[in-house]
């Protein structure tokens, strides 16, 4: 079956490059113009994936992102998300994985990029990598030592923060678990941990779902043995 895409995506010229790039990835695809039709859109139909403009004409692309998730009438809620940008700066990129986003991409870039973006998103045959190489250098101004630097102390503290978040939730703390799951998508950005901000993301917005537990913690094994 193949996956269909909301773009959101004001600029026409963009809209249009966009829209090719999904369809030949191959992905059906939905164009909205703004919030408000992205969110009648996602009102109405199932969608696989949700690729947002960080900055729209009727709102920013994290506001529509939370309209999305909080909307009992939205379709998928748990729809997989990608923020395209052109003003990728670490500090943005970062703020908008804090947000909710799975990747953030930007603008422009090759189709392939794209390509590869949107594969990391749907999942399924295409899982999402552990890490994102790309993402890292930026966040970290090219150098890949401190790349490694920093995914040495990420992965030396993530079995404790696992143990806290697990622990919470069983417990019923939900609060303290979703303070440390924010605090945690904000590393994944800056180290690129793209599989592991997915399951995190995903974790603090269904705490009680106990499928969510499962994936983070098989994240976290991931990201543990790798990178």
């Amino acid at each position: 079956m193949t996956s269909k895409v909301l773009l959101v995506e004001d600029d026409p010229v963009n809209a249009m490059f966009l829209q090719g790039a999904i369809e030949s990835f191959p992905a059906q695809t939905d164009v909205a113009a703004d919030c408000a039709s992205a969110l009648r859109m996602a009102r109405a139909q199932h969608y696989d994936a949700w690729m947002i403009d960080s900055n729209l004409p009727d709102g920013s692309g994290s506001a529509l992102l939370r309209q999305l998730r909080d909307d009992d009438l939205v379709v998928h809620r748990d729809c997989p998300a990608l923020a395209h940008t052109a003003d990728a700066t670490p500090e943005i990129a970062a703020r908008l994985q804090a947000d909710g986003f799975a990747m953030v991409v930007r603008k422009p870039s090759p189709v392939d990029a794209w390509h590869r973006a949107l594969a990391a998103l749907l999942g399924g045959e295409h899982p999402a990598p552990d890490w994102d190489d790309e993402a890292a250098l930026r966040a970290m101004g090219g150098r890949r030592e401190h790349v490694e630097t920093m995914r040495g102390l990420f992965r030396a503290e993530l079995p404790a923060q696992r143990d806290f978040i697990l622990g919470s939730l069983e417990r019923g703390d939900t609060d303290a678990a979703r303070g440390m799951l924010h605090r945690l998508k904000a590393s994944c950005g800056f180290v690129g941990a793209i599989a592991l901000a997915q399951a995190t993301r995903m974790l603090h917005e269904h705490p009680a779902d106990h499928s969510a537990r499962s994936r983070f913690s098989a994240a976290v094994d991931s990201a543990l043995k790798d990178g």
